[in-house]
């Protein structure tokens, strides 16, 4: 029993020096690859999703608009239409699985530091999270970084976070809604109509 354990720690051993060595060659090609550089300013893209994708896609040149790559990924909703009405459904899951999975988890994890940052993209994160919760706030925001991550792809521009403006009707402390509009707003864990002075 003992060697056996020792032959499976042996392997175990092994395992993780090629995991490593994978690690060092992904953060290489990374370092070397200027548009890796350029996709990782995107919070919730690191350098696996930023390697990932320009392995995948290139350049980007072959989809028209950041929404037919983020079909490509199937991060866009089915949906049915009859008698000229349409529903959306839940996301497609069409498309490459590894990359939406990517890109989903890296956005679950840029929730919890962007729904913080008083941008207008971490005011939409936070009142679509409390609005439809957790997973469909996370797949949105991995919606909205893959329109993002074309456009950088595409055009190469860098990403502007600028902060909200610190306007607002007494009592509000300033707190806009992502349009820019002060008719509501959002205090931590629930929605709050402001009163007029």
């Amino acid at each position: 029993m003992r060697e056996l354990f020792g032959e499976i720690g042996e392997r175990l051993k092994f395992i993780e020096e090629r995991l490593r060595q994978y690690e060092l060659r992904i953060q290489r090609l990374f370092r070397q690859d200027e548009r890796c550089r350029r996709l990782a300013e995107v919070e919730g893209v690191g350098p696996l999703i930023a390697t990932a994708l320009v392995a995948a896609v290139g350049n980007a040149s072959e989809f028209k608009s950041g929404r037919e790559l983020a079909a490509y990924l199937g991060l866009v909703p089915r949906h049915r239409a009859s008698g000229g009405r349409t529903m959306l459904l839940g996301i497609s899951k069409r498309g490459d699985r590894y990359l939406r999975t990517l890109l989903v988890h890296g956005a679950r994890s840029a929730m919890r530091t962007i729904e913080r940052r008083r941008t207008v993209r971490g005011v939409w994160a936070g009142r679509l999270k409390l609005r439809r919760g957790s997973n469909v706030a996370a797949v949105a925001l991995a919606y909205k970084n893959a329109r993002v991550l074309w456009a950088l792809l595409t055009r190469g521009r860098v990403i502007d976070q600028r902060l909200l403006p610190a306007r607002g009707c007494a009592g509000c402390n300033g707190d806009l809604m992502a349009n820019g509009s002060d008719r509501h707003f959002l205090k931590p864990g629930k929605w709050v109509r402001p009163t007029r002075p």
